[in-house]
């Protein structure tokens, strides 16, 4: 409980002063993560394929396309062996790929599963039926799964003695903040989704990947470029900032 109200402290410190997006180190449960923590209007955005049609994959390819510099990046959902997105995907206004809506195998077949995404004002984090029911016309979205968080609840198919335990990296919604995550080592879905709720004081979080996870995250000098990625998230400083 100690550990739990010392984040919730810091996290809420660097909300209040913060005009950027802030990437810390934390400790939840004797485990090590990497959280940053933004608004909700900041400057997110997709990629996945570059001006010739061919996917990115890495953070510098991606960086080469920001029109400032790149504060975090992060693998942005699942993909297939062609590095095609899993679900939908739409980018600067542009549908590559579909809603999802069925249950299917794997973790993001695992439903509830949900779709990051921005309405042009603010980013949300959404479960996919309830996403579905909307007129939204998203500036970007990604869809993966499952849920970690929905409305407070945890995913009801998470076990505390779970045996799975992998990498992972999701984003959540927390007021009027977004909030990434990665853990260090590998956890379970029950530690990562109460990491989000608990910790962080996320009431809905989407899981994005597990294995593959990566982020670039320049104030920790942490840059794990290596290795070919389907869609990325980045966060991009204003133009007006060094």
């Amino acid at each position: 409980m100690r550990a739990l109200i010392g984040i919730a402290v810091g996290l809420a410190a660097c909300r209040a002063d913060a005009t950027e997006p802030v990437c810390k180190r934390i400790l939840f449960e004797d485990v090590a993560h990497i959280v940053c923590d933004v608004a909700r209007d900041a400057r997110i955005s997709l990629h996945l394929r570059g001006e010739d049609g061919e996917t990115l994959g890495r953070f510098d390819a991606v960086a080469a396309q920001l029109d400032g510099p790149a504060l975090m990046m992060m693998n942005g959902g699942m993909y297939h062996a062609d590095r095609a997105p899993v679900g939908l995907y739409i980018e600067d206004g542009d549908t590559v790929t579909q809603l999802v809506t069925q249950a299917g195998p794997g973790n993001f077949g695992l439903l509830p599963n949900g779709v990051f995404w921005n309405d042009g004002e603010r980013a949300h984090v959404t479960e996919t039926l309830a996403f579905d029911a909307t007129d939204a016309e998203p500036d970007f979205a990604t869809q993966s799964g499952p849920m970690l968080v929905i409305d407070g609840a945890l995913h009801p198919r998470f076990l505390p003695d779970s045996d799975s335990r992998k990498r992972r990296n999701g984003v959540g919604i927390a007021g009027e903040r977004v909030v990434f995550a990665i853990s260090d080592a590998p956890v379970t879905f029950y530690h990562f989704g109460r990491l989000f709720r608990d910790a962080l004081g996320a009431d809905n979080a989407l899981y994005l990947d597990g294995s593959i996870s990566r982020i670039r995250a320049p104030e920790l000098g942490r840059d794990e470029g290596g290795g070919m990625l389907g869609p990325v998230i980045a966060l991009t400083a204003e133009p007006d900032r060094p």
